[in-house]
């Protein structure tokens, strides 16, 4: 596989993410069941009465023998630090507007995409970054192919608490190649919490503007 790194050839590449990670334009319906991120316009209102409190005996709830599991709230990330892929950013929040991924605002900045998970949740926390960008050779994720399994992530959220990740996997995927069941396995939502990072790699194709090739990093949180 060949990496486009040339500083003299990153003036002629767009590098944008929307363009680079267009093959995954189903996320929103992806991580949503066909209605992603959205929310109930109106509350739902009690239509009866429940039934009257007993006087004794144990009930379920709060004070019960079977008390509701509670959730776990999740925050924002705020910044990313992977020592082995020399990686120490902000991360910024950016929207997926119609089923596309917008571009990180920098190619020295982490997006985080509104909609998929938080820190502190069981879900799939999905982040991009830039190989490189014009001409800026050496983008945030140049090195995220350096990593492997058992790789240190450690992502702080706006609560001021770190979370730790291990990496699980680093894989490639053909841009071409992509279809929905492997786009469900990079994007979807996770039963576990989970970080994925997204990068570019491969032949920087100059009439698309494009590269040929995604890299995506798994990683599972530390316990």
């Amino acid at each position: 596989m060949i990496l486009r790194r040339n500083a003299k050839n990153s003036s002629r590449r767009h590098a944008g993410l929307t363009a680079v990670l267009a093959s995954l334009i189903a996320l929103m319906l992806v991580a949503g069941g066909g209605q992603a991120f959205s929310v109930f316009a109106a509350p739902i209102d009690s239509t009866g009465k429940g039934d009257t409190p007993t006087t004794g005996g144990m009930r379920p709830g709060p004070v019960g023998l079977n008390p509701p599991t509670l959730r776990t709230k999740g925050v924002r990330p705020v910044t990313i630090k992977i020592t082995k892929a020399q990686v120490d950013s902000e991360v910024e929040s950016v929207n997926i507007v119609n089923g596309v991924m917008e571009n990180p605002t920098t190619p020295y900045i982490v997006a985080w995409y509104r909609g998929t998970g938080k820190l502190g949740e069981a879900n799939n926390i999905v982040m991009s970054g830039h190989l490189d960008w014009y001409d800026v050779p050496i983008g945030v994720f140049y090195y995220l192919g350096d990593l492997s399994q058992g790789d240190k992530i450690v992502v702080t959220g706006s609560n001021g608490n770190d979370y730790v990740y291990k990496v699980d996997w680093v894989k490639n995927y053909e841009v071409a190649s992509l279809d929905q069941a492997t786009i469900n396995e990079i994007v979807g939502k996770t039963d576990n919490e989970e970080l994925t990072l997204i990068t570019c790699t491969g032949v920087f194709d100059s009439g698309q503007g494009a590269y040929d090739t995604r890299m995506v990093v798994r990683a599972s949180r530390e316990k």
